[in-house]
């Protein structure tokens, strides 16, 4: 029992620092989370890294779509969905947006 611990542990160690190390630029080019239209990210692929990833982004997002809707007297939704409109507009190509109808996108070459 002490050994299955400490491989958990070590796992879990060794997931968060791979987490950490991957910037969201990073996670959107690898197809790991893309952009959605309620202003959070939303893992692409249902693995546990990109779902842990996707929260610790969301966490730091709401955080910042509350502080921006206290001081502008407006609904936190109603910054997140604004934000989420502009991110989706200004992802990049190779990157993944969830449309209208919950599907995923890869974002094509502007021509």
């Amino acid at each position: 029992m002490k050994t299955i611990n400490t491989c958990l542990i070590g796992t879990a160690l060794l997931f968060s620092s791979w987490v950490n190390a991957l910037t969201l630029d990073e996670a959107k080019q690898q197809g790991l989370v893309g952009e959605t239209l309620s202003g959070y990210i939303a893992p692409v692929t249902q693995t546990p890294e990109a779902i842990a990833f996707a929260e610790k982004i969301n966490h730091a997002r709401k955080d910042s779509y509350q502080k921006i809707a206290a001081q502008n007297n407006v609904s936190v939704s109603d910054i997140a969905s604004v934000t989420g409109q502009k991110l989706i507009q200004r992802a990049k190509a190779g990157e993944y947006v969830r449309g209208i109808n919950g599907q995923w996108l890869k974002k094509g070459n502007a021509k």
